[in-house]
């Protein structure tokens, strides 16, 4: 299984952007995929969850209210939307998931030991 995440870049304060986590190797949609950042000289944090056969959606405190988590199933892509972003929100943002935990609860709660890893996408908002 592997996961590429894409759509970081450089945003002003205020302003919005969608990452991109494209998911291939799973062997069904009984999986769920996780969004999580990592700012500089911070630890990692959970952000968002969703399971790809329903689409139910788990946020963590730090994703709540200006993230919103989405699926394509038919593309095997997990969308993280951000708006309204500021300067906390700078760090690399990782998606992420588990052959063994499947579901978001245990994607969200033992994100330290998942198995599978996109690359990262940096995110920095900045005027």
């Amino acid at each position: 299984v592997q996961l590429v995440e894409s759509g970081g870049g450089l945003v002003q304060p205020g302003g919005s952007l969608r990452l991109s986590c494209a998911a291939s190797g799973f062997s069904s949609d009984a999986y769920s995929v996780g969004w999580f950042r990592q700012a500089p000289g911070k630890e990692r944090e959970a952000l968002s969850c969703i399971t790809l056969r329903d689409g139910s959606t788990f946020y963590a405190d730090s994703g709540k209210g200006r993230f919103t988590i989405s699926r394509d199933n038919a593309n095997y892509i997990v969308y993280l939307q951000m708006n309204n972003l500021n300067a906390e929100d700078t760090a690399t943002y990782y998606c992420a998931s588990d052959i063994i935990r499947r579901w978001c609860g245990p994607v969200i709660s033992n994100y330290r030991y998942l198995d599978i890893w996109g690359q990262g996408t940096l995110v920095t908002v900045s005027s």
